[in-house]
């Protein structure tokens, strides 16, 4: 009897292919792409874009009836809303910087969608992520690097769990980019040259800060002071919600140096400014960790660690703290490691775990 795989279909070449090679390798495929958008917000209605807006439900469409595949869409808005959005919104106005994508991933494409599929009789779901899934030799599902380094999206997939891994394939993972899009060609997909979508879904022309004053105006902190390490004021910022560790453009200051937001102070709504030197540093520590390859840090271990998606990693050393944090010592220091964002540490090709940034 055949496998039967739910793949999560948002429109785009890579998850549309990923539903062709599994029905090339013989399972049951149902395509389904995940209704999140929130219909009482127009400014989340996702017309032209997103990876779960209404454009990616009309493509996904049909993509599954040149493959030949039932198809539907299911209804996450709740799960969207409460673990997406409104933790972007919480963690923005604690100061922070959230990944959402990590947040989507963990909780409405794997944990939401899973447990919908397995009701439904499937044994996976699946994704058009660049990634791979082993079982190591401990008997622990891993997340690998996908054979491109220029895609490779482990980075956003630290946190699933191993119930999770254990019923999800990722069929795209061990292909190019530009081999899913000849290969989406030759199948004559609609989609073969959809650009990838790059923004947050939900706030497609990526204004955060406007985004919390149309959703949150009441508890958006107003403007503020711009001070220096010692606490001298430098000048007025717009709003804290509006700045994140590292950032240099659009401070709209002139100190006539190039200067870095190095902090964010919510409790005093100020925002630190510095020296790029500043930014760096030689440790961090996290909390919510997830370890994926291992399921305990009884010793230190070396890792090479990346703190944001696009960072090329440092190594270092990961210990675990008393309280269930793990702090990680670089060998060199790294810049901008921001509070709210993912740290996440690799052995070799593999996922060793992860966790958010603490300081």
């Amino acid at each position: 009897m055949k496998k039967k795989v739910v793949v999560g279909m948002s429109g785009g070449v890579d998850s549309s292919v990923a539903a062709y090679l599994l029905k090339e390798q013989g399972y049951d495929v149902i395509g389904v792409t995940m209704q999140i958008w929130q219909d009482e917000n127009p400014a989340c209605s996702i017309q032209d874009g997103g990876c779960c807006g209404e454009r990616a439900v009309e493509d996904a469409r049909r993509v599954a009836e040149v493959l030949e595949i039932p198809y539907y869409v299911m209804n996450f808005r709740q799960e969207f809303k409460t673990n997406v959005m409104d933790y972007f919104t919480e963690e923005y106005l604690a100061g922070r910087t959230p990944n959402p994508c990590i947040a989507c991933n963990r909780y409405v494409k794997w944990e939401a969608l899973l447990q919908r599929s397995l009701e439904i009789g499937a044994d996976y779901i699946a994704t058009g992520h660049y990634a791979r899934i082993d079982r190591l030799p401990n008997g622990r599902f891993a997340i690998r690097n996908s054979v491109t380094a220029a895609k490779d999206q482990t980075y956003a997939l630290y946190n699933l769990t191993q119930e999770q891994l254990a019923h999800t394939l990722m069929p795209v993972g061990g292909y190019t980019k530009e081999q899913i899009r000849e290969l989406a060609g030759e199948l004559n997909l609609p989609v073969a040259g959809k650009p990838d979508s790059q923004d947050i879904c939900f706030i497609p022309d990526g204004d955060y800060g406007a985004f919390l004053e149309r959703t949150v105006p009441e508890r958006v902190p107003g403007p503020g002071n711009f001070v220096d390490v010692s606490g001298k004021v430098l000048g007025q910022h717009r709003g804290i919600t509006h700045y994140t560790v590292g950032q240099r453009r659009g401070l709209e200051i002139a100190m006539g140096r190039r200067i870095f937001v190095t902090q964010i102070r919510p409790e005093t709504n100020e925002v630190v400014l510095g020296e790029n030197e500043d930014t760096f540093t030689s440790g961090v520590v996290c909390d919510r960790v997830n370890l994926m390859a291992i399921d305990s840090l009884k010793e230190p271990a070396r890792v090479k660690a990346k703190v944001r998606y696009n960072h090329a990693g440092e190594y270092g050393v990961i210990s675990a703290l008393p309280d269930g944090r793990v702090v990680c010592e670089f060998e060199k220091p790294v810049r901008a490691s921001t509070p709210g964002q993912a740290i996440v540490f690799y052995d070799g090709e593999y996922v060793l775990g992860g966790g958010t940034i603490l300081r």
